[in-house]
């Protein structure tokens, strides 16, 4: 098994259609011991049956909007497990207004909010599990191609997206003096719960059916599979990369 005994913390689950739900499952599959955060107690009834599915070990709570509480999620799981060998960053937000509409017309408040969540969550995670994290440990986030193209309504996630991609190549030179790598993962549009915000998403979904060299959408099961990858040892001589699971639409011109 390709993550025999590697500890996993995994962020973002909210159902089982999520793709950090398929990265569990797939990670559970290759022999990975898990844990999933939450980040406040409505989720955290949402959250604990999933890990209960998935054979997760425990559950933190970790709002990554405050510091403090990253910090003490990283104290528990310091306590349950005393080092981390997998990090995964699944955690975006931005206000069902700011993605319709013009990006022109995005609030300041809205603004930030989306770059704090979506962007800055990565660094703050790094940042406090830093001591936590094993000789060639892997951390990975997931972003969209609306981060490097327009794509129509996705807006300021876009742009938060960028900033995250930009972060991964940061986090990657900093952590890599302790062999640690830091990737993402750019994932085709999916039907998912963060996915129905987007208005117009169906319309996404179809247009990469047309367009995309594999004509077709791709699933939750390619994302977990290609985190087991950079999860896995196989990966060890990749970081600050980007890795697209879109079926190829990436490569596409006119």
């Amino acid at each position: 098994m390709l993550l025999q005994g590697k500890k996993a913390l995994i962020t973002g689950v909210a159902n089982n259609r999520s793709i950090a739900y398929a990265i569990g499952k797939a990670f559970k599959d290759q022999g990975a011991r898990l844990a999933f955060s939450y980040p406040g107690e409505a989720l955290q009834k949402r959250v604990e049956p999933l890990s209960e599915e998935l054979g997760g070990e425990f559950t933190v709570a970790m709002d990554v909007t405050d510091d403090t509480e990253i910090q003490q999620a990283k104290d528990i799981v310091a306590d349950k497990w005393g080092e981390v060998d997998v990090l995964v960053h699944a955690i975006a937000f931005a206000h069902r207004e700011d993605l319709k509409g013009r990006f022109l017309d995005t609030s300041r408040e809205g603004f930030a909010t989306a770059m704090n969540i979506s962007a800055y969550s990565l660094v703050a995670m790094c940042h406090a599990f830093e001591p936590l994290l094993t000789p060639e440990a892997s951390v990975m986030a997931l972003t969209y191609y609306g981060s490097q193209k327009v794509v129509t309504n996705y807006n300021v996630m876009g742009v938060a997206k960028a900033t995250l991609e930009a972060s991964v190549r940061y986090l990657a030179v900093d952590l890599g003096q302790k062999q640690v790598r830091v990737n993402a993962i750019s994932a085709g549009p999916i039907k998912t719960l963060a996915a129905s915000g987007i208005s117009g998403f169906k319309t996404i979904l179809n247009h990469i059916e047309q367009r995309a060299p594999l004509q077709r959408n791709v699933t939750q099961e390619d994302v977990g599979n290609t985190a087991v990858y950079l999860a896995s040892d196989l990966s060890r001589g990749t970081t600050g990369d980007i890795l697209y699971v879109d079926s190829g639409y990436n490569i596409m011109g006119l």
